[in-house]
């Protein structure tokens, strides 16, 4: 499968089934749309849908779904993604994360807040793996 080959680092460190549903959806995205941008766009779609980012690599979420607005609205729409956070999850699984990835003054923010930081967190994350 090429999209095993050139899979991410992030999904790398996730677990199998994140893995396999990256891969089979950038292969049927790349028979559908050709090798490119969108191909990997519609499998990172397809993984946040069942996984969320935390820290450097991919967890399986609570409740299947759209992660954020953008997820939610398809192609096209307006809206921000969260990079891979579930802002759809209640605030206090957000608090749970923000705590696991040690945010300061995550008991002062609203939801929006730490759905920001766990982005910059995870982000932050990724890239101390990156440089291993």
């Amino acid at each position: 499968m090429p999209a095993r080959k050139d899979m991410p680092s992030t999904l790398k460190r996730s677990p199998k089934k994140a893995q396999d549903t990256y891969a089979e959806a950038h292969d049927s995205a790349v028979d559908s749309y050709g090798e490119g941008e969108r191909a990997h766009r519609t499998a990172f779609a397809a993984v946040k849908h069942s996984f969320e980012k935390v820290g450097d690599h991919w967890e399986p979420k609570a409740k299947k779904g759209p992660s954020d607005k953008k997820a939610a609205g398809g192609r096209g729409s307006s809206g921000r993604t969260a990079g891979g956070v579930d802002a759809n999850a209640s605030k206090e699984h957000l608090m749970d994360l923000a705590k696991k990835l040690d945010v300061r003054g995550r008991s002062r923010m609203k939801k929006a807040d730490l759905v920001e930081a766990i982005r910059k967190a995870n982000n932050g994350s990724t890239r101390k793996a990156r440089e291993k």
